[in-house]
């Protein structure tokens, strides 16, 4: 009998990255049809929940569900919600908002050592991934936008910690949500979703920035 051939170092890496996409395919489902998911390094909860715009002395226990349920219930309002937990020592941030897709929140959470890295997408089908360190946002693209990069001229280029992904229209979020794992070191649990998690409430955008149109742009 002959040995099977080794698998190539390259062969290999793409199977993994297979694997890791396959494992969030829930993401890419019709629920939760929107939501942001941002995950932190080198910072505690509360400080993480400050620099969102929160008061990590009014936190409550609540599922996702259950923020999505309150936030319609204020649905013309300025009504956020925030969830966090620790997970391998990184702070996970879940919002059915977009406070974790504002740059300048990225670059408050990474400050003075820290790393961000934030997957949004919202219910206008609108998606996103940002990723900031020691304050600076140093990358954020819409993976839509990217899906069709190899046949563009130029090709758009892309962060160096996005390099060698492709997006897939039906699995952008999966591959999104592969990429902040292969970036920040920890997986993201479907079951958070459903678990009650410390939640606060976030002041709004507007409160926080003003009218400075400069938090939205890196």
């Amino acid at each position: 009998m002959t040995p099977d051939a080794p698998r190539s170092p390259k062969s290999s890496g793409a199977a993994k990255w297979e694997g890791l996409v396959a494992r969030y395919a829930w993401a890419d489902a019709d629920e939760p049809d929107a939501y942001t998911f941002s995950v932190v390094a080198g910072k505690t909860e509360d400080e993480v929940i400050r620099a969102f715009g929160g008061d990590p002395g009014a936190s409550r226990l609540m599922t996702f569900a259950e923020t999505v349920e309150e936030q319609a219930a204020h649905l013309y309002e300025d009504y956020e919600l925030l969830r966090v937990l620790t997970a391998d020592r990184r702070v996970i941030a879940i919002e059915w908002g977009y406070h974790g897709s504002i740059p300048e929140i990225a670059g408050r959470t990474s400050a003075d050592g820290g790393e961000f890295f934030s997957v949004h997408r919202s219910v206008n089908a609108r998606y996103q991934v940002m990723h900031a360190l020691d304050g600076h946002v140093d990358g954020m693209f819409d993976p839509f936008e990217l899906e069709d990069a190899a046949w563009m001229d130029p090709e758009p280029g892309v962060p160096a910690w996005a390099e060698g992904v492709v997006f897939h229209m039906e699995s952008l979020c999966a591959e999104s949500f592969a990429l902040l794992e292969r970036t920040m070191g920890v997986a993201v649990d479907p079951e958070w979703m459903g678990m009650a998690l410390r939640t606060v409430r976030l002041t709004s955008p507007s409160g926080l920035f003003g009218r400075s149109e400069a938090a939205w742009f890196p």
